[in-house]
């Protein structure tokens, strides 16, 4: 066999490991989820898992890896407007490496970091959009928000949030949203 078909391998069933991982992770949250389990679901053996990412919390660092979005900044419109739409994305494809964080957040520390650490910078971006006094507060109330509707609809699977059309909600949560951005 050679090096390329070898490399490509090795790459696929990390591939493979992370997203069982990831859908483990946010099924089950950090504290249920086992490096035998994820094996499984993989299909590879736990040293396979441990030999490419070495521990538990390694592999949910890894996991919880989340795609780099742009940051949200202009005026209060152009924000209420970017985190509508963020919104609407988050609705339509389940976030797996941000539902994997948020549902291990309440009990495993650096989850909860991460999710505070993510909250903060998109707050301060959002803070800045928002004037007065109270632009702060308002910026963390909107992502608290956010954040609830989606683990309404992916993680609580809440009945009429779960099965609604994403243009419907962000319809719904779009009058909050201006409203909350504006000073």
């Amino acid at each position: 066999m050679n090096e390329t078909t070898r490399d490509r391998r090795r790459i696929e069933t990390q591939d493979r490991i992370l997203t069982e991982a990831r859908r483990l992770f946010a099924e089950t949250g950090y504290d249920r989820t086992t490096i035998r389990a994820v094996a499984a679901a993989a299909q590879v053996d736990p040293g396979l898992v441990m030999h490419y990412f070495g521990s538990k919390q390694q592999l949910f660092a890894r996991a919880a890896e989340t795609e780099s979005r742009p940051i949200v900044e202009g005026t209060a419109e152009e924000v209420a407007e970017q985190l509508l739409e963020r919104l609407r994305a988050s609705l339509i494809d389940e976030p797996v490496a941000s539902l994997a964080v948020l549902r291990s957040m309440l009990t495993h520390p650096d989850a909860a970091d991460e999710v505070r650490g993510n909250a903060h910078v998109r707050g301060s971006n959002i803070g800045k959009a928002i004037h007065g006094v109270d632009g702060a507060l308002r910026a963390d109330v909107l992502s608290a928000v956010l954040i609830g509707v989606v683990l309404g609809r992916h993680l609580l699977k809440l009945d009429q949030l779960a099965d609604a059309d994403p243009d419907k909600i962000v319809e719904l949560l779009g009058p909050a949203v201006r409203s909350l951005t504006k000073g």
